[in-house]
Parts: structure tokens; sequence; C-alpha cells
């Protein structure tokens, strides 16, 4: 199985490697693409490389060699018009915990130009990403992982990005807010958004994700998709990767 760039493509690494002043390689030679409407996982281990994959995405690090691209834009020559088309959620959701869900929600669509937006409009992105309503005017400091994870999606769908990079969303939260958060991707996939994942997460991953990659030791050593995986058991193959029993990349 290939995974190239088409003119579907809205997330695309061609070659992309990062070695650190210490000398140690982050990444290897990565290359893969994410499609409008597809959500794509990676799997690995702490240290794997999968954080860095997205941090180049995001251009908070430039690649030794190779580029992460977004709508066609280089993230490291063309940053500006390439954020404009992302959206990022992080395993620790940064917001500003004085304020409540509905005022961190006005605050960054502000911040990122959308002033048209009404209170009612952010009761309702709230409302579809699961926040209940009585909840809606407390202060985020006093929010559990999953609300604030919550909280973070609604501000990527505030932003209307055509990609989302999420970074270990689903780590620390409860089987009930893992599942909402699931099925709120999969709601933004039928919308056409390009998701790209890193997550620990074998079961859930091979639940939502329509191609898996497994990374290990900064090289994608396994890249399928999910009707290539459905008999089989995904936690052994991940295991084996780890292990070193299977070689290079498996495509």
């Amino acid at each position: 199985m290939e995974n190239t760039a088409t003119n579907n493509s809205m997330l695309t690494a061609v070659n992309l490697s990062k070695k650190y002043e210490d000398g140690v390689l982050a990444l290897d030679n990565v290359s893969f693409s994410v499609n409008k409407g597809e959500i794509f996982t990676i799997l690995g281990a702490n240290g794997a490389g999968k954080t860095t994959t997205i941090n180049i995405f995001l251009n908070f690090i430039e690649p030794t060699e190779g580029e992460a691209l977004i709508g066609g834009f280089v993230t490291h020559k063309e940053p500006l018009k390439a954020k404009q088309k992302v959206a990022f959620v992080s395993e620790n959701v940064m917001l500003y915990n004085n304020f409540s869900a509905l005022q961190n929600l006005d605050y960054f669509a502000k911040l990122g130009g959308n002033t048209s937006l009404t209170k009612d409009d952010y009761k309702n992105i709230l409302l579809r990403v699961g926040l209940q309503e009585e909840a809606h005017n407390k202060k985020i400091k006093g929010f559990s992982k999953g609300m604030r994870q919550k909280c973070g999606i609604a501000i990527a769908i505030i932003k209307n990005a055509e990609a989302i990079l999420l970074d270990e969303p689903t780590s620390g939260l409860d089987p009930k807010a893992g599942f909402e958060f699931i099925s709120l991707l999969k709601s933004l996939r039928d919308e056409g958004k390009a998701i790209l994942m890193s997550t620990h997460d074998i079961f859930r991953a091979k639940e939502i994700s329509d191609t898996i990659g497994i990374m290990n030791k900064g090289k994608l050593v396994m890249l399928k998709k999910q009707d290539e995986l459905k008999d089989q058991n995904l936690e052994q193959i991940y295991l084996d990767y780890m292990a070193g029993h299977n070689g290079e990349l498996n495509a």
C-alpha cells in the first residue's frame, strides 16, 4: 500500500528528518499524507517521533531535512499561511483558567479574527462538543481534563480549519469522555476535516482511524489502511514492531 500526496491531500510529510544538536535523530525520512475527510493516527512509544512530527507541522520546530505541508504551504517557509488552515488540540489544552468556557471561546475566536459569532453561537458549539449548559459560565480552573478537551475541540471548530492536529488527545480521559471525544472526531471527519492524531491508545486507534502508522525510533515502520487491519490483532502487530521483529516500513 502506498500513501502518497494527492490533490485531496491536506497534510503532507515529505522525507521529514529532524536531528537535534545533541545528535539525537528524532525523525528519520518520514513521508505520509492525510486527505480531507480522513483520520490518520500515529502510534508509537514515547520518543518514537510522534510529537516531533506534529511540532514540525505546527512550525514549533523546523525539520533538518524534508518538509511538512498544510494545504500546499510548507510550514517552515510560509508558517502564517499554513497555520490559517490548521487547528491544534494538545494533551493538556492551554486555556485561561479564570475565564469561563464561553469567555475562552470568545477570546480565541476574536484572536483568530472572527468577530461575527454571538453568545448563542458559542453555546451551540459547546453543546455540540458535549459540554453541558450549566458548565458554560463556570471558570475553566474547575474543569476536569475531559471538559477541557471539549473546550479545546470547540475552539478548533470555531476556527473552522481544514486540518486538525491532535497530540495524545484522549490521554487521561475516563471511558465516557474518551468515547464522546472520539465520536466528535468522527463527525468532524464526516465534514471533510483532515485529522492527524498521535496516541498510545491502540483500541481507539483501530476503532476510529482510516489509516494507521506505527513509528519506532524516528522511523515510520508501518502504514496501513483500516480495511487491511480489519481481521488482524493491531496490539500484537504494534508489539512486534516495537520489538523490531518486522523490519522497515511495511506498506
